[in-house]
């Protein structure tokens, strides 16, 4: 249990706020490249709490101006992308990447003190079939190089989902390892994707996960963030062994359907207090997604980026198929399961009634560093995962495992060790 303080602090993300002050010293993801295609109309966005416009000149530059013009306030997601910038429809007032105003057509010499107009303006960078803002204070720190956004084009897939809740709880449903033993089991295998075998066994996840709902976790603060070390018997001599994690501020890596190869992350980011986007990422280190993969990121999911499965219609629970076919009834698509949970909390879940127990030490931990990260940057200090020296942009400790092994291992050494070959190599360095 938290106190109503926390539980404010930890989900209150608006400009000068403790949270968002926070998430605004890291890059964001904005919109998804194909939301901005070349010669595309600017895109209304809203992220933080703030309501912006997302655009792309004709250099092909993304840019992430204030929604308003600077003029008289009318809304430039109408405007014309031209002249190396964003025309507002209302006084043709223009406005660069920067936010810097390049004329002012109604006044003379196209306007003596345009120079002096600094509209709100964020920097972007695009990568990953992603667009991501930074809009914090002072010079932005460098885009960490995960492996998932610096994966050729074919080896990589991601989506976003609209979630209606806090980005808190939906992120801290990543780092929650119990749940998988029940809120995405399907009661018959024939259900389960072929991907999902487990490496050292026979049988998937769905099968391991099941017969042990009582796993040993173990939790590791790292420069990223945790790691998150979870242990099932799997027979005698076995052990059923997991790693994921929680990179600071609001993703989390994890095993998805590439796991071993590569793994899944969801990056949850905030709308306002109580939306907001989660972008679901999946990549593979050593060969192209195929077609079944890539369906499988966006299924039930529609062109505007809602799932088809909803608060709205209950997320189309069938009572019947609890019997035979998903312990929810929900069907198979662990993005929906995953937002019945989460969305059904509430709005903002009050954290102040829920009864923590030794199986949530993750979730713990996580709204510890956040609310440590909170405090150093109210001291003006620079907390956990910015990074600014270029020789430290490697993501290869990055580690995601989901593995069958001897119950004598020494799984902490074993880590260490799938660290160093990540490490060593990359298949598209």
């Amino acid at each position: 249990m938290i106190s109503a303080e926390e539980n404010n602090l930890l989900t209150e993300i608006g400009p000068g706020t403790p949270c968002g002050e926070l998430l605004r010293r890291y890059w964001q993801p904005v919109a998804l490249s194909e939301e901005l295609p070349e010669g595309g109309a600017p895109v209304k966005v809203k992220i933080l709490s703030e309501e912006l416009v997302l655009f792309r000149d004709d250099q092909k530059r993304p840019g992430l101006l204030g929604l308003h013009c600077s003029h008289r306030g009318t809304d430039l997601s109408y405007g014309r992308v031209e002249d190396g910038g964003l025309r507002c429809l209302y006084h043709g007032w223009l406005y660069d990447v920067g936010g810097h105003c390049l004329e002012q057509p109604g006044e003379p010499g196209g306007g003596e003190h345009r120079g002096a107009i600094r509209h709100p303006a964020y920097p972007c960078k695009e990568a990953g079939g992603i667009i991501f803002a930074y809009m914090g204070p002072g010079e932005p720190p460098l885009l960490p190089n995960y492996d998932f956004l610096t994966a050729p084009e074919e080896y990589r897939a991601a989506v976003k989902i609209f979630h209606n809740c806090s980005y808190l709880q939906g992120n801290e449903g990543n780092i929650d390892p119990v749940h998988l033993s029940f809120l995405h089991q399907y009661l018959s295998e024939a259900q389960v994707a072929r991907q999902r075998i487990v490496k050292g066994a026979n049988v998937t996840d769905n099968t391991l996960l099941a017969e042990d709902i009582t796993p040993t976790i173990d939790v590791e603060v790292t420069d990223f963030g945790l790691r998150i070390y979870t242990l099932r018997s799997a027979g005698p001599d076995k052990r059923y062994f997991r790693v994921t994690n929680f990179v600071m501020p609001n993703l989390s890596a994890f095993g998805g359907s590439t796991v071993g190869d590569g793994y899944a992350v969801h990056w949850h980011v905030p709308i306002d207090d109580t939306h907001h986007w989660k972008y679901v990422f999946m990549f593979s280190r050593t060969k192209p997604l195929d077609a079944e993969l890539r369906a499988k990121n966006r299924f039930e999911v529609t062109a505007d980026y809602h799932l088809t499965r909803n608060k709205d219609n209950r997320y189309q629970q069938d009572r019947e198929s609890m019997k035979t076919k998903t312990f929810t009834g929900m069907g198979i698509n662990f993005q929906a399961h995953d937002a019945f949970a989460t969305e059904s909390q509430g709005p903002i879940q009050d954290r102040t009634n829920e009864h923590v127990v030794s199986s949530d030490k993750a979730i713990v931990a996580a709204r510890k560093l956040l609310l440590t990260a909170m405090r150093e940057v109210k001291d003006g200090k620079e907390p956990r995962h910015i990074i600014r020296d270029p020789k430290a942009n490697r993501l290869s400790h990055l580690v995601v495992l989901s593995e069958l092994l001897p119950a004598s291992t020494d799984w902490k050494r074993y880590v260490r060790q799938i660290e160093s070959q990540q490490s060593a190599s990359h298949a598209w360095s």
